[in-house]
C-alpha cells in the first residue's frame, strides 16, 4: 500500500479479520500521507451503477486540487458525484449529458481522478458481492493501475461465483506493478491463547484457550468477542473450569457478521441440502454420510445431492476420514438455533435411534442427544453408563464432565449419586480438571446419605487432590482421616497409607516406612497387585531419597506394561519420582532418561498430570545444563497447559528466578522467589523449602543484608535437618554456609559442614558432594588457608563439570580465583577468564560483571582481547550487554548494580544503543533480534 501502483487482493472466510487488517493497514497509510478510500459490495445493493467504486469516490471531497489541475476526461463522474460536480471538470466530448458514462469513458476518469490526488489507496471490501459492471471496471483499473495508486481488494472465495475468478477473468499483475495475493488463514490454537493472554492475563489458561479455539475454529473475530463477553459476565476469579467457560459461552449471542454469513448460506440451500445441514446442526460433531441420511430422513441418493450442495455452498466441509460437519462451533450454532423445536425434536429422536443401533454404541452422543429431549430419567441412566464406557476406555477426560453434570442433578436417586462420586474420585487423581472435581466431591462429602466406605474412598480422593495436585500437606490430614472409613476396603486403606509415607513434613518423615509396613502387612492379608505396585514404586522413591545406588537396578525391573491401568500408572509415577530425586543427587543424564520415559508413558497412559510434572522436572534439567535459550517460554506454555497443577507455577517461578538473577534482573528474581515461596510451606517433601530458601537467600548475602538472608536460611536448615536430607541439599547448603560466615557463626558454618559431611558417607549423589565441596572451600577460606580452599572449589568445578552443570562449575571457578591469586597469579587468571567466558556464553551478565571486577581487585589484568577497537555505528560488546538487559525489561538503576557500572554509564550505554539501533527502548528487543539475524 505504500509502494505504488500496487494491487492487494486478501481472501479469507468471514471472521478471518480482513477489515481489520484493511482497516489498521489504512490508518498506517493514511498517517503516511497517503489518501485513503473505501467502498464496499452488499448482498441488497440499491440499484447505482458501478456503487462500490462511486461510493469510495464520493470521499475524495477534502483532497481534490483545483478544477483547473484535474484531466477533463475526470468530468464524466460528474453525474456520479453530484455533491462534488462544481468541482470537477466539464463532462469531455461524447459523455452523455445525463446519467452514467460508459465503461471505457468511466475507466479513464478514474484513472484521470485518481492520478490528480497523488498517492492513493482505493480500498474496495467484499467482492464476493461486487456486481458484474464494478466487477469489469475494477479488472479493467487493476490491468492499467494509476502510477500513485494501491487497489486493495478483499473477498470470500467460498462465496464467489462458481468457477468464477474474483476479477472475472484471470489476473496476473503487470510488470512494475506491485502487491499481494493475502489468503488469510485461522489462528492456530497457541496464537488463540496468546490473544487470550492479552486481554486477560494470566487468567488465560488452557482450559479457556481450548474452549475459545473449538468455538472458533481460530476465527480471530468470534475469539475477540468471546472474550469480551467473558470480560463482561465474569470476575477475575471465576475463569476457572473449561466447563463454566463453555457453559457461559454457550449461552452468548453468535458475531453478528458470522450470523449473517451462515444465514445467508443456509437459506439459498434446496430442501435436501438443508435436510443435511439440519441433521448436521443436531448432531453438534462430524458424521459420515449414512448417519446424515438417517438423522435427516432421506434416502441415499437424496442424502447424497444434498450433502454435495451444501459443501459446494461451504456450509458443511469435509473432515477426516471421511465425515462431515460445519466449519465450527459457532456456525453450527446458528444453524442449529434456526431450528424450530418441534424440528430440532424429531431430529434429536432420530439421531438417538441412529446411534443406538451401532455397535459398541456411542453413549456419550446417546446422552447428548436424550438431555436435548427433556428426558432427564433417561439421560440419567445413559450417562451413567456413557461414564463408566469413558472410564473403562481410560478417557477421563469425557467420563469427568459427565460424572460432575450427574452428580448435580438435584432428583438423582442416592444409589446412582454413590455410584457417580465413587467413579469420579476414582478418575479425580489422573483428571484434567481437578479443580471442578475437588468442588464436587467436598459437596458430596458432606451428604449424610452417603455410606461410610464410600465417604472414606471420596475423601481420601480428595486428599489426593489436594497433596498431589495442590501441593498442599493439609490434604495428608484428609487422607488420615479416610482410614477410619475405609476399615471395609483395605485394598484402599493400604493405598492411603502409602500415600501417608510419602509426607516428610511435621515430624510425619519419621513414619514413613512404618507407613509403608503397615501397608504390606494389609497386602499380605488381602493382596492387590495394584496397591503392591504403589508400594513398589514408594519404596523406589525412599531408596532414591537416601542415595541408595541399588534403586537403579530395582527400577529397570518395573513392568512397562500391563492390562490393568494402574500398574503402568505406578511405573509412570516410580520413574517420574526416581528421576526428579536423580536431579537432586546429581545423575542429571541418568534424570533425563527416566523423565522422558515417564513422560512418555503418562502421555500414553492419559495420566496428565505426571506428563507435566516429567515435563517440569526436564525444562529443569534444561536450566541447569545452560539451554536456557527459550526456556521462559517452554515453562510458561506449561503453566497455562496445566492451570490447576500447583508444581507448574512453583517451578516457573523457581527456575525464571535463578535465570533472573544471573542476567542482572534483581527485582524481577525477587518477585519470582517470592511467588515460590508459600510453596516451601505448604509442599510435603523437604526438597522444595530448602530450595525455594536457597535462591533469595544468595541474593540477599550478594547485596550485603546478611540479617534477612539469614532470616530466610535458618528454617530451611532446620527443616533439612530434621528430614535428614543431605543427598537433596546441593542448592541449599553452600549459601546456608556462606550466611553463616558473613554473620560471624563459624562454628556453626564447621558444624553444619560436618553434619553434611556424615549425612552423604558412602551416599550415590555427585551434586551434594559438589556442593559439600564448595563449602569446604568457604570454610577454609575463612580459616585462612586460600590454597587448601582453591583446591576444594577447582575439585567443585570438576564435579560439577561431570554432571554437567556449567553454570555452578563457573560458580566455583570464580571462587578458586578468589582464593588463589594471594599464591598463584597464573593460575587465578587462568580460573578467572575460565569462569567469565562461561558466564558469558551463558548470557549470565551479572556474573560475568562480577568476575570482570574481581579480576580489576585482584590486579590479573584484562580479559583477553585483540585490543581496544572502536565499533563506529555497531554495538560494542559492553552497549549489547546493557541493550539486551535493558530489552528485558531492566530499569538502569538495576542494569548499573548487575554490571557493577554506575548509574550514568548506563544511561550513556542505553542512549548510544537506541540511538545506533535507530528505535526506542520498547523496540530494542526486535532491534536486536533483527541484528543477531543479520549478523
Amino acid at each position: 500500500m505504500l509502494r505504488p501502483p500496487a494491487v492487494v487482493l486478501i481472501e479469507g472466510e468471514a471472521g478471518l479479520g480482513k477489515s481489520r487488517l484493511v482497516a489498521e493497514a489504512a490508518a498506517r497509510a493514511a498517517a503516511a500521507g497517503r489518501r485513503v478510500l473505501t467502498g464496499f459490495c452488499h448482498p441488497l445493493r440499491e440499484p447505482l451503477p458501478f456503487g462500490p467504486v462511486v461510493d469510495a469516490l464520493r470521499g475524495v471531497g477534502p483532497f481534490l486540487p483545483p478544477a483547473d489541475r484535474i484531466p477533463a476526461s475526470a468530468g464524466a463522474l460528474r453525474p456520479l458525484l453530484p455533491d462534488l460536480a462544481d468541482r470537477l471538470p466539464p463532462p469531455p466530448p461524447g459523455a452523455p449529458g445525463e446519467g452514467p458514462p460508459g465503461l471505457r469513458l468511466l475507466v479513464q476518469a478514474v484513472r484521470a481522478l485518481l492520478g490528480a490526488l497523488g498517492e492513493t489507496v482505493l480500498v474496495v471490501e467484499d467482492l464476493h458481492w461486487v456486481d458484474d459492471a464494478t466487477r469489469e471496471l475494477l479488472l479493467l483499473l487493476a490491468r492499467d493501475v494509476p502510477p500513485g495508486l494501491a487497489l486493495v481488494l478483499t473477498y470470500r472465495a467460498e462465496d464467489l461465483p462458481p468457477d468464477t475468478p474474483v476479477l472475472g477473468a484471470a489476473y496476473r499483475r503487470p510488470a512494475g506493478v506491485g502487491g499481494a495475493l493475502l489468503r488469510l488463514s485461522p489462528l492456530a490454537e497457541a496464537e488463540v491463547h496468546e490473544l487470550a493472554r492479552a486481554a486477560l492475563g494470566p487468567r488465560a489458561t488452557a482450559a479457556l484457550t481450548r474452549v475459545l479455539f473449538e468455538r472458533s475454529e481460530g476465527l480471530p473475530l468470534v475469539a475477540e468477542e468471546d472474550l469480551i463477553t467473558l470480560g463482561e459476565r465474569r470476575g477475575a476469579d471465576a475463569l476457572t473450569t473449561a466447563a463454566d467457560l463453555a457453559a457461559d459461552l454457550e449461552q452468548s449471542e453468535v458475531p453478528r457478521g458470522l450470523r449473517d454469513a451462515v444465514t445467508e448460506r443456509l437459506a439459498v440451500l434446496s430442501p435436501d441440502a438443508a435436510a443435511i445441514a439440519c441433521a448436521a446442526a443436531v448432531l453438534g460433531v462430524p458424521a459420515g454420510e449414512e448417519l446424515l441420511a438417517a438423522v435427516a430422513g432421506l434416502d441415499a441418493q437424496a442424502a447424497a445431492d444434498g450433502l454435495t450442495e451444501a459443501l459446494r455452498a461451504a456450509v458443511l466441509n469435509e473432515k477426516p476420514l471421511a465425515r462431515y460437519g460445519f466449519r465450527h462451533v459457532l456456525a453450527q450454532q446458528v444453524a442449529y438455533r434456526r431450528l424450530p423445536g418441534p424440528r430440532r425434536g424429531a431430529l434429536h429422536r432420530r439421531a438417538v435411534a441412529a446411534l443406538g443401533a451401532r455397535e459398541p454404541r456411542p453413549l456419550v452422543q446417546i446422552a447428548h442427544h436424550t438431555l436435548a429431549l427433556g428426558d432427564r430419567s433417561a439421560w440419567q441412566e445413559v450417562a451413567e453408563a456413557a461414564a463408566d464406557q469413558a472410564v473403562a476406555l481410560g478417557d477421563s477426560g469425557s467420563a469427568g464432565p459427565l460424572l460432575r453434570r450427574l452428580l448435580d442433578e438435584p432428583d438423582l436417586d442416592p444409589r446412582r449419586r454413590g455410584r457417580a462420586a465413587l467413579a469420579l474420585a476414582r478418575i479425580a487423581a489422573d483428571g484434567v480438571d481437578s479443580l471442578a472435581s475437588a468442588a464436587t466431591l467436598t459437596a458430596i462429602i458432606a451428604d449424610p446419605r452417603l455410606p461410610v466406605p464410600d465417604r472414606g474412598e471420596i475423601r481420601l480422593s480428595l486428599g489426593f487432590l489436594m497433596a498431589v495436585h495442590g501441593g498442599d500437606r493439609a490434604g495428608f490430614d484428609r487422607i488420615e482421616e479416610s482410614l477410619e472409613e475405609l476399615e471395609q476396603r483395605p485394598d484402599r486403606a493400604a493405598r492411603a497409607m502409602v500415600a501417608l509415607a510419602m509426607n516428610e513434613r511435621d515430624g510425619a518423615g519419621e513414619r514413613a516406612w512404618q507407613w509403608l509396613e503397615r501397608a504390606e502387612r494389609v497386602l499380605a492379608a488381602s493382596p492387590d497387585e495394584e496397591v503392591a505396585a504403589a508400594v513398589r514404586a514408594t519404596r523406589l522413591t525412599f531408596l532414591a531419597r537416601e542415595g541408595d545406588p541399588s534403586v537403579w537396578e530395582r527400577l529397570e525391573a518395573l513392568p512397562r506394561s500391563s492390562e490393568r491401568p494402574e500398574i503402568v500408572r505406578q511405573t509412570t509415577r516410580a520413574l517420574y519420582n526416581v528421576g526428579e530425586i536423580a536431579v537432586e543427587l546429581g545423575h542429571d543424564r541418568r534424570a533425563a532418561r527416566l523423565l522422558e520415559e515417564s513422560r512418555r508413558l503418562a502421555r500414553q497412559a492419559a495420566i496428565p498430570y505426571l506428563e507435566c510434572y516429567s515435563r517440569i522436572a526436564l525444562a529443569r534439567l534444561d536450566g541447569l545444563a545452560g539451554r536456557w535459550e527459550g526456556l521462559e517460554e517452554r515453562l510458561a506454555a506449561l503453566g497455562a497447559e496445566f492451570p490447576d497443577l500447583a508444581m507448574a507455577g512453583i517451578e516457573q517461578a523457581l527456575l525464571l528466578g535463578r535465570l533472573a538473577a544471573a542476567r542482572g534482573q534483581l527485582a524481577v528474581a525477587y518477585a519470582r522467589f517470592a511467588e515460590a515461596e508459600p510453596y516451601g510451606e505448604r509442599e510435603s517433601q523437604v526438597t522444595g523449602a530448602l530450595r525455594v530458601a536457597a535462591g533469595p537467600a544468595a541474593l540477599l548475602l550478594a547485596e550485603g543484608d546478611v540479617a534477612r538472608a539469614a532470616a530466610v536460611v535458618a528454617p530451611a536448615l532446620d527443616t533439612l535437618r530434621a528430614a535428614g536430607a543431605w543427598p537433596r541439599a546441593a542448592e541449599l547448603l553452600p549459601v546456608a554456609v556462606e550466611v553463616l560466615l558473613a554473620g560471624g557463626d563459624r562454628a556453626g558454618a564447621a558444624e553444619l559442614v560436618g553434619q553434611a559431611g556424615a549425612g552423604l558417607e558412602g551416599r550415590d549423589a555427585p551434586a551434594p558432594l559438589a556442593a559439600l565441596a564448595f563449602a569446604r572451600g568457604l570454610l577454609l577460606a575463612d580459616g585462612g588457608d586460600p590454597a587448601g580452599a582453591g583446591a576444594e572449589f577447582v575439585r567443585c568445578a570438576g564435579l560439577w563439570r561431570e554432571i554437567g552443570r556449567p553454570y555452578e562449575a563457573a560458580r566455583a571457578e570464580e571462587r578458586a580465583a578468589s582464593v588463589s591469586a594471594g599464591v598463584d597469579r597464573a593460575v587465578a587468571g587462568e580460573l578467572i577468564g575460565a569462569a567469565e567466558r562461561a558466564y558469558l556464553a551463558l548470557g549470565a551478565a551479572w556474573d560475568a560483571a562480577r568476575c570482570q571486577r574481581l579480576r580489576r581487585e585482584l590486579g590479573l589484568g584484562r580479559a583477553a582481547s585483540p585490543g581496544r577497537r572502536g565499533y563506529g555505528e555497531r554495538l560494542s560488546p559492553r552497549e549489547r550487554q546493557v541493550a539486551a538487559l535493558a530489552a528485558q525489561g531492566a530499569a538502569n538503576q538495576d542494569i548499573a548494580r548487575a554490571l557493577f557500572l554506575s548509574t550514568r554509564t548506563v544511561e550513556h550505554h542505553v542512549a548510544s544503543a537506541l540511538r545506533k539501533l535507530g528505535v526506542g527502548r520498547a523496540g530494542l528487543g526486535e532491534a536486536l533480534a533483527a541484528e543477531d539475524g543479520a549478523s
